[in-house]
């Protein structure tokens, strides 16, 4: 019983409706939920652990960086993710996804940026330091 609760009181609140309507495409990182959500990020991240709390979602981490996906341990779990996933969560749900695209595509833009500069830098580090010499 005590865990029906808790799922339910996980369900009840909208924000973490919006969250598993993002996490219905796959893993999402903290950053990327806050920018979906336009919240603070220890406000997200309240959410997100109310949702961990109730088995509907899981963590991974990566460096620095925490990773989200569903995760219906068991069968009343996966039904309620069933549920949610069947809902239509409206235009806020929609208003998530676009801002969601739009940083996704300024990650992306950012990431390819820094990677050659990132590799001038080391291919220049490297021609500085001469040839290394085997012992």
């Amino acid at each position: 019983m005590a865990d029906l609760v808790r799922l339910c009181k996980a369900l009840s609140d909208e924000t973490r409706i919006r969250i598993l309507k993002l996490l219905e495409q796959g893993e999402l990182c903290v950053c990327d939920i806050t920018a979906a959500l336009d919240m603070v990020q220890p406000k997200v991240s309240f959410h997100l652990t109310v949702l961990k709390e109730a088995g509907l979602i899981r963590d991974r981490k990566e460096g620095r960086w925490v990773h989200y996906q569903m995760d219906g341990r068991d069968d009343m779990g996966q039904a309620l993710l069933h549920l949610v996933s069947a809902a239509d969560a409206g235009r806020e749900a929609l208003h998530d996804r676009k801002r969601l695209e739009r940083f996704m595509e300024t990650k992306k833009k950012r990431s390819t940026v820094l990677l050659p500069e990132r590799a001038s830098i080391t291919s220049r580090t490297s021609r500085s330091q001469g040839p290394t010499e085997k012992a």
